[in-house]
């Protein structure tokens, strides 16, 4: 959709997206072992909302970090992180913490068009761990 200069643009999509990780990302500006979570709209996009959970036993307290790229995953940029806390009996009678990034409707984050976001986990995580995103294309 083509978008005037000066008007007011609404949300067109609303989106959800999730990504697991399990990889050891230890870099802070390279793709690797970065998995991607979203990519931006074509007039950008707001994103509302994002958690991280462990998809079963999580040994330790683990940094789950969020990044930025602009130019299709080649370089990212380190903006957030949370932790997410160690899980150690995954059983019907237990439930693991929810670990959020703090984006809401009142404090999103924006994306440029197709701008994309990344994310890993700093120690390794045996079963991963689980991120759900939602966002809206503008």
């Amino acid at each position: 959709m083509t978008v005037t200069p000066n008007a007011i643009v609404t949300a067109q999509a609303i989106q959800s997206a999730q990504a697991a990780v399990s990889a050891a990302k230890t870099t802070y500006s390279d793709n690797t072992n970065a998995v991607l979570l979203v990519t931006a709209g074509p007039n950008g996009s707001i994103l509302y909302g994002l958690t991280a959970i462990p998809r079963g036993v999580l040994a330790t307290d683990t940094k789950v970090m969020l990044f930025r790229s602009q130019d299709s995953g080649t370089t990212l940029s380190y903006i957030r992180s949370v932790v997410v806390a160690a899980y150690g009996t995954d059983a019907a009678t237990t439930k693991p913490t929810l670990a959020d990034f703090g984006f809401t409707e009142t404090a999103p984050l924006r994306l440029k068009a197709n701008e994309r976001l990344y994310v890993g986990c700093f120690a390794a995580a045996a079963n991963g761990i689980a991120l759900d995103a939602q966002f809206e294309d503008l």
